[in-house]
């Protein structure tokens, strides 16, 4: 049987690993890149801060060609939209049909990429939609994965900079998603099965900075602490 041909959206974080992982031991998807959104004036991944050289660090770890979709210090969603419809495009024309995501459980997020990949003639698949967090993240230790916290949300700061494993998701505070689906933290897996070899790096400072909240009243503004990861 043919394989359909798709490209995966890859932040480098866990949950991206453990869709791919599955997608990958499925084998029912041709996957030709790993897409990721790179800050183009620091060279880091969006939102995560991970520098870009352990970005393509993984990617060559995993063997699959890494494509950058290089985007402005602070992308308007009109300006975001505009490239990453340019992007697909670009990919869909090549042969391209599905794009897949890590997205678990936030519906409206699924709604928004689903509405705009249509637009475009591209399918969305969410390998691991609606399993529970816990089962998740626990499947994602067991099955050796290594990855840390390279941002958190305020209030979070101790956990930033930790690798998780079975003592991190226990020393969680109550009402946190233990894969932080709703966006209280973010990582950098290093280390796992589709990986050839880890990923080395060194901890870096740990720095606050706060962002205007999206669809918030103005002045609304979310805190995140990041820890650099040095290649």
């Amino acid at each position: 049987m043919d394989k359909k041909i798709s490209l995966f959206n890859w932040s480098g974080g866990k949950d991206s690993c453990l869709a791919l992982h599955h997608i990958l031991a499925a084998n029912a998807f041709e996957v030709r890149c790993l897409l990721t959104t790179v800050n183009e004036a620091f060279n880091r991944v969006s939102m995560h801060g991970v520098r870009e050289a352990l970005l393509i660090a993984q990617a060559e770890s995993i063997g699959i060609p890494l494509y950058q979709v290089r985007l402005s210090e602070a992308p308007t969603m009109e300006a975001y939209e505009e490239s990453m419809h340019i992007h697909l495009d670009a990919l869909r024309s090549k042969g391209v049909e599905y794009s897949i995501f890590g997205d678990i459980f936030l519906e409206d997020l699924r709604t928004y990429r689903e509405q705009k990949l249509s637009q475009i003639g591209l399918k969305a698949v969410f390998p691991l939609w609606k399993r529970d967090t816990k089962e998740l993240i626990s499947e994602f230790i067991s099955l050796g994965y290594r990855t840390i916290v390279v941002c958190a949300q305020k209030g979070l700061e101790g956990f930033c900079g930790r690798v998780i494993d079975e003592h991190f998701i226990a020393d969680l505070p109550a009402g946190i998603d233990p894969c932080g689906e709703n966006g209280e933290f973010h990582t950098f897996v290093f280390d796992g099965p589709i990986f050839k070899s880890p990923i080395q790096f060194s901890l870096g400072e740990k720095v606050y900075k706060e962002f205007p909240k999206p669809n918030a009243e103005e002045g609304e503004v979310s805190g995140y602490w990041y820890v650099d990861l040095l290649p």
